[in-house]
């Protein structure tokens, strides 16, 4: 619990823009605190959510993988999103990113699952503009589905990094639900 806190107070008390491997490390420390098991479901950041959670120590003991499905087809071979969903809606929206969060729980047997869609640009695709990007997390016990939808600003590898904070984030939103760890005690006194 120690390791958990210290790394919630560290990412709270770190300036106000704290790097990635700060709220990575959260992730990790917050998810072995909590007992569960994550993986990613990556399509605009590439996988680098998942490069940014095994950089940290002692990752292995929840980080269960990652799929990076990037193309659309993938998708639906890899995370089970259906293809009516994907033909009608497009691979960008809120509803192709909870279905790709369920289904990398699925494939790789983790507790919670965080996944991403969206434009990192240079180009739109079709009506979707740069910066538009969907998250979601699923966790399946006790089950629990979140999901934001953002608009970023900035170029192709600003978007990537603000989409994978922002994963942390929502990823850290769910865990710390799981725990009582939603106040920080200060240990500064």
């Amino acid at each position: 619990m120690l390791e958990a806190q210290e790394a919630l107070r560290h990412l709270m008390d770190t300036s106000l823009n704290p790097s990635e491997y700060e709220f990575a490390n959260a992730v990790i420390s917050v998810a072995k605190y909590s007992g569960v098991s994550l993986a990613t479901a990556e399509s605009l950041t590439g996988g680098l959510l998942a490069t940014l959670l095994t950089s940290v120590e002692g990752a292995s003991a929840v980080f269960r993988g990652s799929i990076v499905a990037y193309a659309t087809d993938l998708k639906s071979e890899l995370l089970n999103v259906d293809p009516r969903l994907l033909e009608t809606q497009g691979p960008v929206n809120a509803e192709t990113a909870i279905a790709m969060a369920i289904g990398v729980t699925r494939a790789t047997g983790s507790a919670l699952g965080i996944s991403c869609t969206g434009v990192a640009g240079p180009d739109s695709l079709g009506i979707r503009p740069v910066g538009e990007v969907h998250i979601a997390a699923y966790l399946v016990e006790p089950q629990q589905t979140r999901s934001q939808s953002l608009h970023l600003k900035g170029n192709r590898q600003e978007i990537r990094v603000q989409s994978a904070i922002a994963m942390c984030g929502l990823a850290l939103d769910v865990l710390v639900g799981l725990t009582n760890l939603d106040r920080v005690p200060d240990t500064t006194e």
